[in-house]
């Protein structure tokens, strides 16, 4: 069994020390590979002036059913001990919605996860859709198959340093449920809400299916959903995955770039020459699925 141990003075130093402790970044990895499948808070929040936030957390579970609380914690960053723009905002509104995540958005919602601006509206970057809600201020996501409408009734410092923890209590005051994921009795099909989960690295649970890897956004910013040219964006066959990913790319491939690639590629010319736009983004589809976004993105801009 290997054995790692814990600085004496934890929290107050992130280096090895002679008894061959982990630093903070490294034990939050082995925290982050050992505790899972881990459920997403995909959690949305406004600031004082009413401009929207949107970001992923995996410390989230539910803790009570009467009062309904769900709990998520937005930790401080490890790397410079900063704090993340859902846990202000909700400090300074103690309002927040809570979508669940499924499959289909799961690319959209890494990307949202992109360290913007505070004036960047991740709703935009993400390609999803802003959906008002009832009873607080912050907006629903309308594709994710629940929303949970809650008021924060406390938040709670684990630390003061990188890789602390802040437990948001949230109380839910309004249940929205998409029916197309409840079964004959209107209970919620595990099938049908076709949940994910976060495991260690880069890599993510789908409840019925398995392990799959999503790779996670760039340092730099990724140009976002809402930077596609609207051709490739309004397409009827790629989805909002493969808009997620396209979207998570700094910069679209130049005219260059795409004519050395096209002159290159016997069947691309082929499809052009077809004049066939849907079998172009097929193509492109087929890259993506094979992690290709740089290839995808050359026969999207192919003419």
């Amino acid at each position: 069994m290997h054995s790692i141990f814990l600085p004496l003075s934890y929290g107050k130093r992130n280096d090895f020390n002679t008894y061959g402790a982990v630093s903070t970044a490294q034990l939050h990895g082995y925290l982050l590979g050992a505790v899972g499948p881990r459920p997403i808070a995909f959690a949305s929040t406004v600031d004082e002036k009413g401009h929207p936030n949107l970001s992923p957390f995996s410390f989230f579970n539910v803790f009570s059913a009467n009062p309904p609380i769900l709990i998520f914690s937005p930790a401080r960053r490890v790397r410079d001990n900063t704090t993340k723009h859902t846990l202000q905002n909700v400090l300074l509104t103690m309002e927040v919605v809570i979508n669940i995540v499924n499959y289909k958005m799961v690319q959209q919602m890494s990307l949202s996860s992109t360290e913007y601006g505070k004036d960047v509206n991740e709703f935009e970057k993400s390609g999803l859709t802003m959906l008002p809600s009832d009873i607080v201020k912050p907006f629903r996501v309308a594709e994710s198959p629940v929303q949970f409408e809650c008021k924060a009734t406390k938040v709670e410092a684990l630390g003061r340093e990188g890789g602390a923890g802040n437990l948001i209590f949230a109380e839910v005051v309004k249940v929205h449920v998409d029916p197309d994921v409840l079964d004959e009795s209107g209970v919620i099909d595990q099938r049908k809400i076709d949940q994910v989960a976060r495991m260690g690295g880069n890599w993510y649970s789908r409840a019925n299916l398995g392990l799959f890897e999503v790779p996670k956004p760039l340092s730099s910013l990724g140009i976002g959903i809402d930077q596609i040219p609207e051709h490739i964006r309004l397409s009827k066959v790629l989805t909002g995955n493969d808009l997620g990913m396209l979207g998570n790319v700094e910069e679209i491939p130049g005219h260059k770039a795409v004519e050395e690639f096209v002159s290159s590629n016997v069947d691309i010319r082929s499809i052009i020459s077809g004049g066939d736009r849907e079998s172009l983004e097929l193509k492109a589809k087929e890259l993506l699925q094979q992690n290709d976004v740089l290839s995808a993105w050359k026969v999207l801009l192919a003419e």
